[in-house]
Parts: C-alpha cells; structure tokens; sequence
C-alpha cells in the first residue's frame, strides 16, 4: 500500500509505502528515491516508548503534571484500593496498579493535594485506558482514570497545582 503524504507542509510531497509481508515501512521522496526503511517493530516500540503526556494528549481537555499522590480507589463491588498517582490533572488521574481495572469501570476516588493534606477532594471516575506492564523500566504499570464528576472548587485547585508545577518543571 502506497499512501502520498499531501496534508503535512514539511512532509509534502513524500510517500508512505507499507509492505505487509516484510513489515516495514518505507519513507520514499516524491520522484520515488528510497529515503528511508523502519521496521513494524521498531516503528511499535517508539510509539510505547512515547510518554503519556504525548501519546493521549489529543484526548485531554487540560494539562497533567507528574505527581506521585497518595490515592484510594473504590469499585463498583465496594472493594477499596490505597494506591500512588503518577501523573495529576484537571480531568483525571493516572492510578499505579499491578492489576489495572479493566477501561469504562467506574469508580470512586479520595485524594489529598500536597498544600492541603487535611482536604480530602472525592470524585467519581472511569478508566478511559492502562498499561499493564512496565515500561522503560521508569513507567509503572496502572489506569488512567478520567473524573466524570468532580467539584469545580477541586477543579480550579487542580488546575492551579497543575499550571504551578509545569512552570517549576520548565525553569529548572
């Protein structure tokens, strides 16, 4: 399958040959000179080696910060979990778990912001995706948990933490 790369400026003009039976991917110029090969394999493991923020940024409607919170998590079944967050947003959570739940369980959340330890913030959540095992050998395996109610005052807090900690993350 041949596919011409037409809609991108600093592409244009180039073509994306993908070759089943070999499972590669070659980059041709527009005249059709080789320019590149990248295996199936390889072209997979820089996509999983990509980081969260990057990968599922199309889906969040507000910015994450890595952010390792003590959270408790409940299911449906009333099982309750105390786990660690990796990363902290706005709109959700990601959730450390060697047994993530499987994605749209819904569940409850309680967690507490590092300025305010003694203000429990509770929301409801869904799993939107997981990751169920290690990755780089830095990622740990869990959920990323999209809140489906939380209050606007939690929110706003989010937020505020969020944009603090990205500007701390870009100056240093």
């Amino acid at each position: 399958m041949k596919f011409n790369v037409t809609t991108t400026g600093g592409h244009m003009g180039k073509i994306l040959e993908m070759d089943p039976d070999r499972e590669m991917v070659s980059l041709l110029s527009a005249t059709g000179t080789l320019l590149g090969v990248l295996p199936w394999g390889e072209m997979i493991e820089q996509v999983l080696a990509g980081d969260d923020d990057a990968r599922f940024a199309h889906a969040r409607a507000h910015p994450r910060a890595p952010l390792a919170l003590k959270v408790r998590y409940t299911t449906p079944e009333g099982k309750q979990f105390d786990s660690l967050t990796g990363g902290i947003g706005a709109g959700g959570l990601f959730i450390e778990s060697s047994t993530p739940l499987a994605p749209g369980t819904e569940l409850s959340v309680e967690f507490a912001l590092p300025d305010r330890p003694w203000e429990k913030y509770q929301a409801t959540a869904k799993v939107a995706w997981t990751r169920n095992k290690p990755e780089r050998h830095l990622l740990f395996p869990g959920m990323g948990v999209q809140f489906t109610n939380i209050d606007e005052k939690a929110r706003k807090e989010l937020v505020e933490l969020v944009e603090a900690l990205n500007r701390t993350r870009l100056t240093t």
